[in-house]
Parts: structure tokens; C-alpha cells; sequence
């Protein structure tokens, strides 16, 4: 198992010899890129955040996780942070194993988790402004549209 959080360009190449291994059979990669749309909204810039110690760590459980569920499975996985453009590598993940299921199995369970529990946070830009994905304002429960009035599309 490794997990890196950077603000660097990642290595596909490294990521893929951190699984490489002579018993296994198979090796899969998932690479995440910046596009130039997201919900029908074309994006030019996309800037990720995060607090390093917390999402590494978080990033390590999950990577434990996978290889304790996915039989014989080692995986890998690197995000970067700061901001990118369209095209960019945003995030690596790499599994192998014995087996291309197994290895298949391992890096669609990385990802997803990855995306699902790790506190990165993700600034999209565009022609219409910046906003922050997924934001949700505490105080009143609202999310990045929140400054508009009451009712209003």
C-alpha cells in the first residue's frame, strides 16, 4: 500500500511500479483528469484543497481497506492539489493482483472511496465564477448557491 497527496504533476509510471510485482497477473490504472464541463457548465480552471495529514491518512485506511476486502490485491494511489487545468492529472490509482478481477475489483473500490471519504476539496471555475463543489454552508444548511434569495431558481 501507498498513498500520496502532492502538489506536484503526478506519475502515472510511478504509481504503477509502487503494484508492480512478479505474482501478479494483472495490473489496472484509473487516471482522473481535469474536463472542460461539469453539469452543463463548461470549466476552465479547477483548484483542489485540502488539509495533507488528514487526507493521507484517510487515503491510507482506505488503502488498507481495499487490500484487507480484494484477495492478494496491493494498490497505490496519488492526488494532487492546487490548481489545474483542463487535461491535468488530478488523481492516479493503481492496483495489482494475482488476477485482472481481483486487480479491476481493487481499483474501482480506491477510487470510489477515494472520492467519497478523502476531505479534498474541489474549486471549479469557469465563465460564470468559481464555486466551491459540494459546499455546503453549515449555518444554514445551504449549498454554493446559498446567496440567493429565498425561492429563487
Amino acid at each position: 500500500m501507498w498513498v500520496d497527496v502532492r502538489d506536484t504533476p503526478l506519475s502515472i509510471d510511478e504509481v504503477v511500479e509502487r503494484v508492480r510485482r512478479t505474482d501478479a497477473g494483472g495490473i489496472d490504472v484509473f487516471v482522473g483528469v481535469v474536463r472542460d464541463n461539469a453539469d452543463g457548465h463548461p470549466v476552465t480552471l479547477l483548484e483542489y484543497e485540502a488539509y495533507r495529514p488528514m487526507a493521507l491518512a484517510e487515503m491510507g485506511r482506505i488503502a488498507t481497506e481495499v487490500e484487507l476486502r480484494v484477495a492478494a490485491a496491493r494498490v497505490a494511489a496519488a492526488h494532487r492539489l492546487g490548481a489545474m487545468n483542463v487535461g491535468d492529472v488530478v488523481v492516479v490509482c493503481a492496483a495489482s493482483a494475482p488476477h485482472r478481477a481481483e486487480a479491476f475489483e481493487a481499483c474501482r473500490a480506491l477510487i470510489e472511496e477515494i472520492k467519497h471519504r478523502v476531505p479534498i476539496w474541489k474549486r471549479e471555475h469557469g465563465p460564470d465564477g468559481a464555486y466551491w463543489v459540494g459546499w455546503v454552508d453549515a449555518r444554514c444548511g445551504h449549498g454554493h448557491d446559498a446567496g440567493k434569495a429565498e425561492g429563487t431558481p
